[in-house]
């Protein structure tokens, strides 16, 4: 069972989509939570959830007080999953997140948001040159401050942020990687 583990709609449960998604454990993201709680990072925050399956990690974040959440994902079957958790965790009085049901480069190409916070959970096994692309196509779409986090398999190679993004820390819990990345640079440099 998944659910909501924090904040406005703690301990609503959340739909899984069957197939094509790996969850992130209830540890993994307690430990994410409890790191971006002790920033603040969540507080109003404008919220972008790459690679979102069932909207986990997106949706914490709007029940712990994210002014907007987008969901994207590309599978129409875990998007649908995804918006009917939306619809629970908004119910509780969270910000009604929304579900793109787009790839993460599609969404990143047309965008014209701006975005606090970024949640990027791609499939373990999505090459690192592809996870690069995503990174260097998300970063004219930050704030200043943003912080990303990555998760990745613990095995997989080192992370490569593009020069906007500089890793802050790196947090492992079993097989999962979390990399906290944030941007660099002055706001006029951006």
């Amino acid at each position: 069972m998944t659910r909501i583990i924090g904040g406005l709609a703690g301990g609503v449960r959340l739909h899984v989509p069957l197939r094509g998604t790996r969850p992130t454990s209830e540890r993994v993201r307690e430990a994410m939570f409890s790191a971006l709680d002790a920033r603040s990072e969540c507080d109003g925050a404008r919220v972008l959830d790459l690679f979102a399956g069932s909207g986990a990690l997106g949706l914490e974040a709007a029940s712990r007080g994210a002014e907007s959440v987008v969901l994207v994902e590309r599978d129409k079957a875990a998007a649908k999953v995804a918006q009917r958790n939306a619809a629970a965790v908004a119910a509780s009085g969270a910000a009604l997140a929304v579900v793109e049901a787009v790839a993460a480069t599609a969404f990143l190409h047309r965008s014209a948001r701006s975005f606090d916070l970024v949640l990027v959970d791609p499939p373990y096994d999505l090459p690192d040159g592809e996870l690069d692309a995503v990174l260097i196509d998300l970063a004219p779409l930050l704030q200043h401050p943003a912080t990303v986090v990555v998760e990745r398999a613990r095995k997989a190679g080192p992370l490569d942020p593009p020069g906007d993004l500089e890793v802050e820390r790196t947090r492992d819990y079993g097989d999962t990687r979390l990399h906290y990345l944030t941007t660099v640079g002055a706001p006029a440099d951006r």
